[in-house]
């Protein structure tokens, strides 16, 4: 029996205290990304090291009773170390696709900046068309499919920097801070009882949506609704970007339509059918913060993006 919307919401909403079971203190990052998914998108997190990447996306995944693979990128790594390559079988005497890490739901790219841009490459189709070709032949990937992809924002001494092309194929870039003083003393807390975090069934993280219901809840957002004023809003608003003073590259319309899509998962998940100036405002940020590039003299001067997408939301008219 197919779950109705309040239930798909309400499930949605038991995702969260699960992973909570294991994560603590990031809760804008597990609404990120389950707007990702119900948006279809990638999500790029960023943080300075130990403060659960990783392991936050082990655990939505486990929530969700999603397959999930992780790959460690290295400057070593070769892009048919994540596509998959062909391997010639000796007893058939013809060569054969073996599926590489890529072919799961929720790919964890871990510290995606330590590998050459060549091995980046390999994502974009898998990101971009949702398939992989090899020898003449695509290969579509399970469904859902998104790539949660991690970085230190640090530490750039044998990194590569992602380039645009790929940056702009992220939906998300979410930022994960240092936790506050207590939520620090109750992830201590957790540690002195005995959590360990690479046993999550022994922390208590359960399955409770599965990926036949993640395509209802995709197939449910479809149905919100996008007036004309919020459209135009939307479109006001990436052209404002273009036009900063403080900005060499604005967003681009595919930044536009991730907005549009990043809103409409937001607003289904608050239930409403249809999306407002509100829903554009709070998915701005993580939306485009890294479609947008700042020119040197702003960047010298200590201007932040964030500071600029906030005015920049400021100052547009918003629709009444």
């Amino acid at each position: 029996m197919t779950a109705t919307p309040d239930e798909l919401r309400s499930r949605l909403n038991d995702v969260r205290t699960e992973v909570s079971k294991a994560v603590v203190g990031q809760d804008g990052a597990v609404t990120g990304l389950i707007v990702a998914l119900l948006a279809d998108g990638h999500v790029l997190l960023e943080g300075v090291p130990g403060v659960a990447k990783t392991l936050l996306v082990r655990s939505l995944s486990r929530s969700l009773s999603l397959d999930t693979k992780r790959v460690q990128f290295t400057p070593d790594l070769m892009p048919g170390d994540v596509t998959g390559s062909l391997v010639y079988d000796p007893r058939d005497a013809e060569f054969e696709f073996r599926e590489g890490p890529v072919f799961t739901n929720i790919l964890l790219a871990d510290e995606i900046n330590r590998t050459p841009p060549k091995t980046q490459s390999a994502l974009l189709e898998a990101m971009e068309e949702r398939q992989v070709s090899a020898d003449g032949v695509s290969r579509r990937l399970p469904d859902p499919f998104i790539v949660a992809a991690t970085q230190n924002p640090i530490e750039y001494e044998g990194t590569y920097s992602l380039p645009e092309a790929q940056l702009d194929r992220f939906l998300l870039k979410l930022v994960l801070a240092v936790p506050e003083r207590e939520v620090e003393v109750e992830v201590l807390r957790r540690h002195a009882t005995g959590f360990d975090p690479r046993d999550l069934a022994a922390a208590g993280v359960s399955p409770v949506l599965g990926a036949e219901d993640l395509r209802a809840a995709k197939h449910a957002v479809s149905s919100v609704g996008a007036s004309a004023d919020v459209l135009g809003y939307l479109v006001d608003l990436a052209r404002a970007t273009r036009q900063s003073p403080s900005v060499r590259l604005g967003v681009s319309p595919r930044g536009t339509t991730g907005l549009l899509a990043a809103a409409r998962a937001w607003a289904w998940l608050t239930g409403y059918e249809s999306i407002t100036p509100d829903h554009v405002q709070t998915m701005l940020l993580p939306t485009w913060r890294h479609r947008v590039q700042l020119r040197p003299e702003a960047e010298l001067e200590g201007v932040s993006i964030d500071a600029i997408l906030s005015s920049i939301v400021q100052q547009v008219r918003v629709p009444i």
